[in-house]
């Protein structure tokens, strides 16, 4: 694979969840702080987002807003005029279930966690000011994530039209409220992948922009890495195949570069030599693999470049400070 689907199959756990809501008039809900990614998709309207710690961004139809370190947030729309006050939001499971003192009627289905359709809810505006969006969130685990993610700040907006707009993204976001507004058959399926594409869109949008701003001399600047030709290529030899028995060399022929350009280039943006992201890439992959899968460890140990399931568990407690078996059990295990 590439380094951006790397970086995010690395920490997806589980199907992503959405919810599409229509609403009018004024109103104010909380999100709160979530162990994971989540994201807005305005549909129809204008809504105001405001990040704890941050400051308001507003949002139009088309626009697209991801929160990539589950920062919470409020999300408000004042039909009346009237000032947003942040202390007054309703919880935003509250407000969707009507308790908070708003009517609501099925308007659609949505992707549970598990990957099943539940009905979701909406409000009909009274003045013709009605907000219609996609609401939803990605199952991460963070233990290892790759440092692309890490490097994301903690809101990224995306609109739909204008300087910066990707057009890619604009189509996978008419193409998702199509799927979620029209019940159309085959949703259940559909449905996660276009969200999972989505994410795809969004951090792909963000470092495109990102890289034609970064001055590429930055230590650990990855939309510059991804930008730079011969550090590119390196990494896309290492994520396409991270088994292949690599050396400095090889990889400078695959970047077409003598391999002190290769080091001195890859270090400076990546911000490790080429050699040693690709041993901390085997390990986060096999990490990976673990948590997902049931291969067994001689297996996950091959796929990763490992000779025998030893090494692979020496290297991977000198790095991770646990056992592979630990690992698989999960967060909970003990760790000797």
């Amino acid at each position: 694979m590439d380094v951006v689907s790397d970086a995010i199959s690395a920490v997806r756990i589980g199907q992503p969840s959405s919810q599409r809501v229509r609403v009018g008039g004024d109103w104010c809900t909380r999100l709160a702080p979530y162990e994971g990614a989540g994201f807005h998709v305005v549909l129809e309207g204008r809504c105001l987002l405001l990040p704890d710690g941050g400051e308001p961004v507003e949002l139009g139809a088309g626009d697209a807003v991801l929160l990539p370190h589950g920062t919470g947030h409020v999300l408000a729309a004042t039909a009346s005029g009237a000032t947003v006050d942040p202390a007054r939001a309703v919880p935003f499971e509250r407000w969707m279930d009507g308790t908070a003192g708003r009517r609501f009627h099925h308007l659609s289905t949505a992707t549970t966690e598990d990957g099943t359709a539940t009905a979701t809810a909406a409000t009909t505006a009274e003045d013709g000011t009605a907000v219609e969006m996609l609401c939803g969130k990605y199952r991460l685990d963070r233990r290892h994530a790759h440092p692309l993610l890490a490097e994301l700040p903690p809101l990224v907006r995306l609109p739909a039209r204008g300087e910066g707009a990707d057009p890619g993204l604009r189509s996978a976001i008419e193409l998702l409220g199509r799927e979620v507004g029209e019940r159309l058959p085959g949703s259940g399926v559909a449905l996660p992948s276009l969200l999972d594409l989505l994410l795809v869109y969004m951090i792909r949008s963000w470092a495109t922009t990102a890289s034609t701003t970064a001055d590429g001399g930055g230590a650990g600047t990855w939309p510059a890495a991804l930008g730079d030709p011969v550090t590119a290529a390196a990494l896309r030899a290492v994520h396409a195949d991270p088994a292949a028995p690599w050396t400095i060399a090889l990889l400078a022929a695959e970047a077409g570069v003598s391999r002190p350009t290769l080091a001195r280039r890859f270090t400076a943006l990546v911000g490790r030599p080429p050699m040693a992201y690709l041993a901390w890439w085997r390990l986060t992959r096999g990490a990976a693999l673990l948590r997902d899968g049931r291969e067994p460890l001689a297996a996950v140990a091959r796929r990763v470049g490992y000779s025998t399931p030893y090494a692979f568990s020496h290297a991977f407690r000198r790095e991770f400070g646990t056992t592979p078996g630990q690992y698989r059990a999960g967060p909970g295990a003990a760790t000797a």
